[in-house]
């Protein structure tokens, strides 16, 4: 028996002939000094099938706002659709599913930032003001676990900031050093310059 090879949901080939025919009409368009022609409803079309078809891998289908995430990968195809250079690339399916990753990632930490100010707010709210008698009523309701959660999830995106910033700070220094190293060693060259004449 045969091994049939698996179709994919996205034919590279035809692609690359939507991408070329919508890239010729547009320098068509702009020559003559008319506005850019529409986005064909094919290209539209795969860069939902792409979004939707990359929104279930593993690191992206559980979050809730996946519907989101896939609208703001289609998006941001639709933004940058006019970069894309046939001459330069035969593999569309490739690049505009590394602008839709890269569109999923923003979106989770944008979800990430304002889940943590809720949290945040909440637990400088009254969750820390709580009595001993309204933590009993609470922890028979099971809040309390939620309140751990929170307390966890506030504490772990605090950590990864701190270390973002970090990450930031060594590298202004290190961009400082080779500015200051480069410097000098122009006014080295131009002092040595000097002493030979």
């Amino acid at each position: 028996m045969e091994k049939r090879k698996p179709e994919h949901y996205v034919d590279n080939k035809e692609f690359l002939q939507h991408m070329i025919e919508f890239k010729d009409a547009t320098t068509t368009a702009r020559e003559n000094g008319d506005d850019d022609p529409r986005i064909p409803d094919t290209i539209g079309e795969i860069f939902v099938k792409i979004a939707s078809h990359l929104s279930f891998k593993s690191n992206f289908i559980n979050y809730a706002f996946r519907e989101d995430m896939i609208a703001d990968g289609v998006e941001n195809c639709i933004q940058y659709v006019h970069n894309f250079d046939p001459a330069k690339s035969k593999n569309p399916f490739a690049y505009f599913t590394q602008i839709i990753y890269y569109a999923f990632l923003r979106r989770i930490q944008k979800e990430k930032k304002q889940l943590y100010v809720r949290y945040k707010s909440l637990e400088n709210s009254h969750l820390d003001n709580m009595t001993e008698d309204d933590q009993v009523a609470v922890s028979s309701i099971g809040i309390t676990k939620l309140y751990d959660n929170m307390s966890e999830f506030i504490e772990s995106y605090e950590e990864s900031m701190e270390k973002k910033k970090q990450i930031k700070s060594k590298q202004r220094k290190t961009t400082k050093k080779k500015k200051a190293t480069s410097s000098n060693n122009i006014l080295q060259f131009a002092s040595n310059l000097s002493e030979e004449e």
